[in-house]
C-alpha cells in the first residue's frame, strides 16, 4: 500500500517533492501509527486523511517558511522520497534553528522558564500548593524550549522527546530529562542556569534581581 500511495502521488506532473515524517520516518511506528507524508507541490492537492495515511500538501514556498516553530520539529528525521530540486535544504532548514533563531528561542524560553518557577515558588512560600503545582507544570513547555535552544535544536514533541535523546543525545544530566521535568521541572533550574550562563544568556536571569534566589531555592515536598 505504501509504494502504490508514493507512487500516485509522485506520477503527478506538479509534485516537486515526498516527504515522509512522523513515526514512519523515526523508526517508532507501531499498528496504529498512521503514514504521514508532506507532499511538496506547485498545484492544488487536497489533504487526503484516512485510518492509514495522513497525506497534506504544501508549496515550495510555504516549506521554506520557518516561522512557525512549533510545526518545525515535523520535519526532524525525516526521510526524503522525491525530491525534483531544493526539497532536502528546505526540509533541512526546517529541522535545525539558524544561530539566530536558537539564541532568541533561548532567552525568550529562558525568561517564560523563570517567570513560571517564580511564581511557583512564591505561591509555595506562601501555602498555596495548588497554584505552586500548576505553575510549575506551566514552566516544562517553556524548559524543554531553553534546554532545546540551547543546544541549537528545535524543541520535540512529547511523543518524540524519548526518541530525539536517544538518537542524538544532549549528555548529562538530561539523559533522564522526560521523567525529570514531568515530576521537578524547578529542581532543573540550576542546570539550566549554569547552561544559560556558559551561552551568553546569563543578563536574561539577572534582570529578575533578587527575586532569583526564589528560582534557586529548591522545592520544598508538596
Amino acid at each position: 500500500m505504501f509504494d502504490e500511495i508514493v507512487a500516485e502521488i509522485a506520477a503527478d506532473p506538479l509534485v516537486v517533492g515526498i516527504v515522509l515524517t512522523g513515526s514512519h520516518a523515526r523508526g517508532t511506528a507501531t499498528a496504529h501509527s498512521d503514514i504521514d507524508l508532506c507532499v511538496v507541490t506547485t498545484g492544488e492537492r487536497p489533504r487526503k486523511r484516512t485510518r492509514h495515511v495522513d497525506e497534506f500538501a504544501c508549496t515550495p514556498a510555504r516549506l521554506a517558511d520557518t516561522s512557525d516553530i512549533w510545526g518545525r520539529y515535523a520535519f526532524r528525521g525525516a526521510r526524503i522520497l522525491l525530491d525534483h530540486g531544493g526539497v532536502q535544504e528546505l526540509v533541512d532548514k526546517q529541522a535545525t534553528p539558524t544561530a539566530e533563531e536558537a539564541r532568541r528561542w533561548s532567552r525568550e524560553g529562558l525568561d517564560g522558564y523563570a517567570n513560571f518557577l517564580y511564581r511557583a515558588a512564591k505561591s509555595r512560600r506562601d501555602g498555596h500548593v495548588t497554584a505552586a503545582a500548576l505553575d510549575e507544570a506551566e514552566s516544562v513547555s517553556w524548559l524543554l524550549l531553553t534546554i532545546f535552544a540551547l543546544h541549537g535544536r528545535v524543541r520535540p514533541y512529547n511523543k518524540y522527546l524519548r526518541w530525539e535523546l536517544e538518537t542524538f543525545p544532549l549528555g548529562e544530566p538530561w539523559a533522564d530529562l522526560p521523567e525529570r521535568a514531568l515530576r521537578e521541572p524547578a529542581a532543573l533550574f540550576p542546570h539550566v542556569e549554569r547552561l544559560a550562563r556558559e551561552r551568553g544568556h546569563g543578563d536574561v536571569l539577572d534582570e529578575w534581581g533578587d527575586d532569583l534566589q526564589l528560582m534557586r531555592q529548591p522545592p520544598g515536598p508538596a
